[in-house]
């Protein structure tokens, strides 16, 4: 990652970090006070936002050095790792307000009825659902400008909070306006937002681990990388692709031949070529690899003129 990228991913990680401190104050005082369940495990989602901002920041960092002797392909496999982990702390958050929800709704119908929310809990979650929304479009905004995963799995992370908060505030407003009856819409609400944060993190998460795994660029984009090298004179038979992720670059492997009768030096620059055009479309610090044949007069027949 460039030093403009990382400079770009890390203001927005720093702003959301910021962000996030408050919102988890302001969510667990509204919650203490105003006695919502919903609230105060809206809080603890929270927490684990900053948390994971943290992280998500040192992550950036050291993805952001260049490569070295012990990492000739740079360092954007912490990135993953990263992403990785935001996926796995969303997983155990939904984990424990699942667990607090369900709880509370054996309580209410046990020795420990529930209260019905006051209104600093309703302005709490009004107020997260707004800010989280901003700080969505602008991490993702920006995640996609600097083409990161781990800035874009963060950016899905507040989505999740719009949801999580979208929940609460339906529950709370529920318990509120509806009469002391429907105290458990609280709870019940906190279960919903597990749901929410449950999915966004099989998501992260499978995408990141796919990546460490060394899973293939999808179809589609090998196909695009196969076109590209065929525009490319006197490149025949572009074939044996290989290709990864690392962190927010691509790593591309292919054997192509070309005219058996070429020099090294025309030959060399042939390759040169290539890697110029496959840069162009997927960015300097593209790890590619290009193993040149010569193109036999068997092969000739094969290839398109």
């Amino acid at each position: 990652m460039s030093k403009q990228r990382f400079a770009r991913a890390s203001r927005v990680i720093w702003i959301g970090f910021f962000a996030n401190i408050g919102l988890t104050l302001v969510k667990l005082l509204a919650g203490i006070l105003g006695r919502s369940s919903a609230m105060v495990a809206d809080a603890i989602h929270s927490i684990s936002d900053f948390v994971t901002d943290l992280v998500i920041a040192g992550s950036l960092k050291v993805a952001s050095k260049p490569r070295d002797g012990n990492h000739k392909y740079g360092h954007g496999k912490v990135e993953t790792l990263a992403t990785a982990f935001v996926g796995i702390v969303l997983f155990s958050v939904g984990v424990g307000i699942l667990y607090s929800g369900t709880m509370n709704i054996i309580g209410h119908f046990g020795d420990s009825p529930l209260h019905r929310p006051g209104m600093v809990a309703l302005y709490a979650a009004i107020a997260s659902i707004v800010i989280k929304e901003i700080l969505f479009r602008y991490t993702l905004r920006t995640g996609k400008a600097v083409n990161s995963s781990v800035v874009l799995a963060n950016a899905w992370h507040h989505r999740s909070d719009v949801y999580s908060s979208l929940s609460t505030l339906l529950g709370i407003s529920g318990a509120i306006f509806l009469g002391s009856q429907w105290v458990i819409l609280d709870p019940i609400a906190a279960i919903i937002v597990s749901f929410f944060i449950f999915k966004s993190a099989f998501f992260i998460t499978r995408e990141a681990l796919e990546e460490l795994v060394e899973t293939s660029l999808p179809v589609k984009k090998e196909k695009e990388i196969i076109g590209i090298a065929g525009t490319v004179k006197g490149v025949h038979n572009p074939h044996d692709l290989k290709t990864r992720k690392i962190g927010s670059n691509i790593a591309i492997d292919m054997h192509i031949q070309v005219q058996e009768d070429l020099n090294v030096r025309e030959a060399h620059d042939i390759t040169v070529k290539l890697e110029q055009c496959l840069r162009e479309k997927y960015g300097d610090d593209t790890h590619i690899s290009v193993h040149t044949e010569p193109l036999l007069p068997a092969d000739k027949k094969q290839t398109p003129p």
